[in-house]
């Protein structure tokens, strides 16, 4: 078995997995207990109150409606990123469905709101890390920016978009329903982040502005095992040329980096920048093509 059929393997079963958790949190979590949500499952929950019809039905309905019009004003390419969700995920949520099980042994609208995003928020987190997406509101988002505002940012119009659907959900479910929509969409996001970013090593970035740059470099390649990037830089101020090294490296590294800086160059000018994460050959650095 090849490397590349390895891959596609592992992204069905992270692709299954993230699916059967988002159909969980909607039918074991959302709809049992009133809730609702911005994306394409707030415009299926808002449908849901005029029209008797199950949720992934109307969801798939959506869905193809959605990839057609992709299809037509973005092209195939933009498609075949949401197509085998957009198979996937309402299958399994018709699955979930006969299931007929709840979370919570009863009606509380605050533990619901919080699960229903950690689980929402896995969901997505697992489908975006695989690089595949929804064909929801943010290809939505997409045909807008590319055939109306050119001009504006895409996470925007998302942004907007899904907070016209949560106004709307205010209207019909009520001003509460709204609010715990909006803590599900908010710890939906962070639990995304988490599934990317937070199962990796956390990496800083030592940007040292110093006049011993050699010994700098030479305990940081030698004694903690990190590689270096050098540039040289002029104080406008001063008019004086200095040396800027670049270190990617862990925090706790990073103090030992520090408590060598006393010792050798206290006047060391240090910036420290907090890394969601970094691709490429390294230790502790994720590979690029995994």
């Amino acid at each position: 078995m090849n490397g590349s059929t390895k891959t596609k393997i592992l992204d069905y079963v992270f692709l299954i997995l993230g699916c059967a958790l988002g159909a969980f949190a909607t039918t074991a979590v959302m709809i049992p207990n009133g809730l609702t949500s911005g994306g394409l499952t707030g415009i299926v929950r808002i449908v849901q109150h005029f029209v008797d019809i199950d949720f992934s039905i109307c969801y798939y309905a959506f869905a193809f409606v959605i990839l057609i019009i992709v299809i037509i004003t973005i092209g195939w390419k933009e498609a075949r990123k949401v197509l085998v969700v957009t198979l996937m995920y309402p299958a399994i949520m018709l699955v979930f469905e006969h299931f007929d099980f709840e979370l919570l042994e009863e009606k509380d609208l605050i533990l619901a709101a919080i699960f229903c995003g950690v689980f929402s928020g896995a969901c997505n987190g697992f489908v975006f890390w695989r690089g595949y997406a929804f064909c929801g509101t943010e290809s939505i988002a997409k045909i807008i920016k590319q055939r109306l505002i050119p001009q504006a940012d895409i996470s925007r119009i998302l942004l907007l978009l899904d907070g016209i659907i949560i106004i709307v959900s205010a209207f019909i479910y009520g001003k509460n329903i709204a609010l715990y929509a909006l803590v599900t969409q908010f710890i939906s996001s962070k639990m995304v982040d988490f599934i990317i970013y937070g199962i990796e090593t956390k990496i800083v970035q030592l940007n040292i502005i110093t006049t011993k740059p050699e010994q700098i470099s030479e305990y940081v390649m030698k004694e903690i095992g990190r590689g270096v990037t050098s540039r040289t830089i002029r104080g406008e101020y001063t008019g004086q040329e200095k040396k800027e090294l670049v270190i990617m490296c862990s925090p706790r590294e990073s103090m030992l980096i520090r408590r060598f800086l006393v010792q050798t160059d206290k006047s060391a000018f240090t910036t420290i920048l907090h890394v969601d994460t970094v691709w490429g050959e390294g230790r502790g650095f994720s590979e690029i093509d995994k």
